[in-house]
């Protein structure tokens, strides 16, 4: 039996780079997926060729979420997984903790931290309606291992990713009644067109550093997704799993 079969799993910001091959994998899984996103020609297109759903997300805004939320209730009534990918991250690099515009810290807070905790907040129902249908339900929070070893010249999102962790681990304490597990995981820098900015210097700085000294690619991420929205990972939770070819080990 495939990982996920018989699952509903939501993945946001799923219309492009790694929300879309996390989307991808679950469905390779036997999930039925629901594509969250933002951008609503590139959300429509990945859920046409996932055969998936759509629904439009706006992770800065409460009512896009709630709405959300909505929506997959009335065409799921639950969820088994919810994978919170959605994040700013792109074009946002490069500038000092002196340099960066009050406007974009906010941004980045709004969307990065604020927007997770009300996408469990909203969707938490639906968990635990998914919980209770089975052996439990899970949330996979999108970290990221620059918050690990404190990546320079991009303090906003490190930060937004540090919270991201420390949220992870007290929604595990709440959410751990009621059968969810909350795990993040912590890429390294990923080939995808949302890194494509990152200057070359920085790329080969990962790939130097890293126990497998090679480039980083989507599929070296997703597995770690799907085990961990998997029965077999029911009773871990509260956890940070960095995977990123070792550049940072736990």
């Amino acid at each position: 039996m495939s990982a996920l079969a018989g699952k509903v799993i939501a993945v946001t910001g799923a219309g492009r780079g790694l929300g879309r091959a996390f989307a991808e994998a679950c469905v390779a899984a036997g999930a039925e997926v629901v594509v969250a996103e933002l951008d609503e020609k590139l959300g429509k297109a990945a859920a046409e060729a996932l055969k998936a759903s759509f629904v439009p997300l706006d992770l800065g805004e409460s009512t896009s979420i709630t709405a959300m939320a909505k929506a997959i209730d009335k065409r799921h009534g639950r969820l088994d997984g919810l994978v919170n990918n959605g994040a700013i991250a792109t074009g946002i690099g490069g500038k000092t903790y002196d340099e960066i515009d009050i406007e974009t810290w906010d941004r980045v807070m709004r969307v990065n931290v604020r927007g997770t905790w009300l996408a469990v907040k909203a969707c938490a129902p639906l968990l635990r309606a998914g919980a209770a249908k089975g052996k439990g339900a899970s949330i996979v929070n999108l970290a990221s291992d620059t918050a690990l070893w404190g990546a320079p010249r991009l303090l906003h999102y490190v930060a937004s990713k540090g919270a991201v962790i420390s949220m992870t681990r007290s929604l595990a304490r709440e959410l751990g009644p009621d059968r969810i597990a909350v795990n993040a995981i912590a890429p390294g820098l990923v080939l995808t067109e949302s890194t494509e900015y990152v200057p070359a210097q920085r790329h080969q700085h990962y790939v130097d550093g890293r126990a497998m000294p090679r480039a980083q690619m989507p599929d070296d991420v997703t597995g770690a997704v799907v085990f961990l929205l998997s029965d077999a990972a029911a009773f871990i939770t509260g956890q940070v799993l960095p995977v990123n070819g070792g550049f940072v080990m736990n």
